[in-house]
């Protein structure tokens, strides 16, 4: 990775810190730590970028302060557990598609033109097994990362005559806050970072992470 100077949003926990750390284990020549608070970024091999995905403003700052950016890593997300029909999941479903989709597309589009500069590079998009399959109690999360992958086919296939490259990541159980309270198989943070980080040397488009999400994308046809 010796070339990239990447951005990485959501790097102060969990899966996103362990994207910048594969990066800096891999040579790339800057790490730029995007998060709501940068003060929680306490590697100083990284450099932190306050970003928060939702505010317009932020996203155009850390646009502007990353003109350099050759690999976006959109990995910023949250999750509610909102179910579809349950009292009050409207609101769940405002806020996760807010991040995980609008969030995602905004920095896609605001980076589109730093990438177009330095030579076209990479965006990788975090998604989820959950974009193909619904869950009860997770109906508002899987709306949004359907919606995410959806918007990241298109980004493709908009941003393939400038070069860019862009790849999905679809997992099912991270071992991260995020799945905390399942007790289920779940892939480590550093294991996830690996495969993508190799997926994007490799130039693949997308990146599925384990058996369960493996199974799923097989299983769509039927």
């Amino acid at each position: 990775m010796e070339a990239w100077t990447a951005l990485v949003t959501g790097a102060n926990r969990g899966l996103g810190k362990a994207l910048a750390d594969a990066l800096l284990s891999r040579g790339a020549r800057t790490v730029y730590a995007g998060a709501r608070d940068p003060e929680t970024v306490t590697d100083p091999r990284l450099v932190p970028v306050r970003l928060d995905i939702t505010d317009p403003a932020s996203v155009a700052a850390a646009a502007e302060r990353c003109g350099d950016v050759t690999l976006l890593i959109n990995n910023a997300g949250i999750g509610l557990r909102g179910g579809l029909i349950a009292p009050g999941s409207l609101d769940a479903a405002r806020a996760e598609m807010e991040t995980n989709y609008f969030g995602t597309l905004a920095m896609c589009r605001a980076l589109a033109p730093t990438l177009a500069r330095n030579g076209g590079g990479a965006i990788v998009n975090v998604l989820s097994v959950l974009s193909w399959i619904t869950l009860p109690g997770l109906g508002t999360y899987s709306a949004s990362k359907a919606a995410a992958w959806a918007m990241t086919n298109g980004v493709r296939q908009e941003l393939a005559g400038q070069g860019t490259r862009v790849v999905g990541v679809h997992a099912a159980f991270i071992d991260t806050d995020m799945a905390a309270g399942v007790d289920l198989p779940k892939t480590s943070p550093a294991t996830v970072a690996e495969l993508v980080l190799d997926a994007v040397e490799k130039g693949e488009e997308e990146v599925l992470v384990d058996d369960i999400t493996r199974q799923t994308k097989a299983g769509l046809s039927g």
